[in-house]
């Protein structure tokens, strides 16, 4: 029998036999859904909502259960509904942010409120409120930027397939470019850093935002990790905002854009290649022609081929300049960064003030 086959673990004072490391690593999460010891650090649970009326109210219900030391903030995007008077009666502390999208929403969140740990969730209730704990428990014992809550779905409705299926695509795409081991890269249950949080540009303007996150994390190449929680279906009357094919294909032009900012010497070698290839195609026979008869008889030919070896050229220089341009880009977010204090080190010196 395989070692992990069967594992011991203590959940909740008692010991459960576990079949597999999928109940192994749920066990773990339950067993970390009792409040943590976060001390004095200040924790913000970030609640970006667009029309769900529906779900808000018990989605922050269940993160005051979840986190009572935390303020629970709801950022309303032009909601049309009812979702504004049903979050401040729940007790949500409510902001409306008027330009529409959840990217504009997140860098508002993130300009506006100040804290030590975020946790930001979507407000159509199907992420795992109770997992809160486990996340920050995971971001403060193991010193990270960033946790992202995989989502693990049980009901076919929580998560359909055609979204699934994107999700893998569009995060498979992400690892092969920027490097990295995430596996559910359009989650949006994270718990972030103040350091991260405070050192994230933010300048997506819809769901392709999630995109952008994970990228800020490999290119300043932070400790981030990932843990799973269970993914719920909505609500009954809830309707999805996220267009399967719409934001799909807004992502993708997002990780082309990061591409072409993030790594421009091999975003334009390509082009430069390409060019060289076809122009060198292009000017073979041309060149076999004129050694058999001195002639070039197809002019148009030869300055295509001229042409696109000029491109070529170009777009190499272009790629070393932006490559130096994006170094120095990186380095200034890199001090940016490391000029806010980290979670435990705050934690720290809060520790220090009481005690003393």
């Amino acid at each position: 029998m395989p070692r992990w086959k069967l594992q011991i673990l203590a959940v909740g004072g008692k010991f459960k036999f576990l079949e597999n490391l999928k109940d192994m690593n749920m066990a773990k999460l339950h067993s970390a859904e009792q409040p943590c010891d976060t001390g004095s650090l200040r924790i913000a649970v970030l609640i970006p909502c667009y029309n769900e009326e529906i779900a808000v109210a018990q989605v922050v219900a269940d993160f005051r259960q979840a986190l009572p030391q935390a303020a629970i903030h709801v950022f309303d995007n032009n909601s049309s509904d009812e979702t504004v008077p049903r979050a401040l009666a729940a007790g949500a502390l409510v902001s409306n942010v008027p330009f529409r999208g959840k990217g504009n929403v997140i860098r508002r969140m993130f300009a506006d409120i100040d804290a030590d740990i975020y946790v930001m969730a979507d407000g159509d209730a199907t992420y795992h409120a109770p997992s809160a704990n486990a996340l920050i428990e995971k971001l403060i014992r193991e010193q990270l930027d960033m946790v992202v809550g995989t989502r693990q779905h049980e009901m076919k409705e929580a998560y359909r397939s055609g979204h699934e299926f994107g999700n893998k695509l569009l995060t498979g795409c992400v690892v092969s470019i920027f490097g990295g081991t995430f596996t559910d890269m359009l989650s949006g249950y994270r718990v972030f850093s103040r350091r991260y949080v405070k050192s994230f540009p933010a300048l997506a303007h819809g769901f392709e935002t999630e995109t952008e996150l994970t990228v800020h994390a490999l290119e300043l190449r932070m400790p981030y990790g990932e843990m799973v929680t269970p993914y719920g279906a909505r609500l009954t009357g809830s309707t999805s905002k996220l267009s399967t094919y719409k934001d799909g294909v807004r992502i993708l032009k997002t990780i082309v854009r990061l591409y072409a900012t993030e790594r421009p010497l091999m975003f334009y070698s390509l082009f430069s290649v390409l060019s060289i290839l076809i122009s060198v195609i292009l000017a073979v026979p041309l060149a076999m022609t004129y050694a058999k008869t001195g002639l070039v008889p197809r002019f148009p030919t030869a300055i295509l081929s001229t042409g696109l070896f000029l491109v070529s050229a170009t777009s190499f220089v272009a790629g070393l300049i932006l490559e130096a341009t994006t170094l120095s880009r990186r380095e200034f977010k890199r001090l940016s960064y490391l000029a806010i204090p980290t979670t435990n080190s705050l934690a720290k010196s809060d520790s220090h003030r009481n005690f003393c």
